[in-house]
């Protein structure tokens, strides 16, 4: 094989990735004063939307394993913004809430992530910005995943 045979450009996955990093760090530039990367801001948002979801809920929704949201969120927990209480159904459940800490942290950042989605929207365009997150949901989906394993290259 040549180098010439590969073109790292043209590899969907490495592409995405490039992407997602630029992203993760125009966002961490902006978010960071309140004390979190963009990522823990986007985690601790999941567990308000959910409204207290157990932990393998919050992993699915991620597209995280259990493993590595428990590794994500031992952070959070350290610094009192999280914390893990039993399912009162299914006692083997966990489930994910945020402390008074951590509302307050989540509301403190909001307003910087604002900054960093209007910037974003401002420099890409807000109907493309929407188009965008609807393919990378879709990217993201049980249905993509299953149409992609499923598929068979000659």
């Amino acid at each position: 094989m040549k180098p010439s045979d590969l073109d790292p450009g043209l590899c969907n996955n490495s592409v995405l990735r490039q992407a997602a990093r630029q992203l993760g760090q125009l966002y961490d530039d902006i978010v960071s004063p309140s004390g979190l990367r963009a990522t823990q801001f986007g985690l601790l948002a999941y567990v308000v939307a959910l409204d207290r979801p157990t932990m393998a809920r919050l992993a699915e929704a991620l597209v995280m394993d259990l493993s590595a949201l428990g590794h994500t969120l031992k952070p959070l927990m350290r610094d009192g913004l999280v914390e893990t209480f039993p399912d009162e159904r299914d006692k083997r459940a966990k489930r994910v809430r945020l402390t008074a800490a951590g509302e307050r942290k989540v509301k403190a950042a909001s307003a910087l992530w604002t900054k960093a989605q209007g910037n974003f929207e401002a420099a890409y365009g807000k109907r493309k910005a929407a188009e965008l997150r609807k393919t990378l949901s879709f990217l993201a989906s049980d249905d993509f995943a299953q149409a992609f394993v499923s598929k068979k290259t000659a």
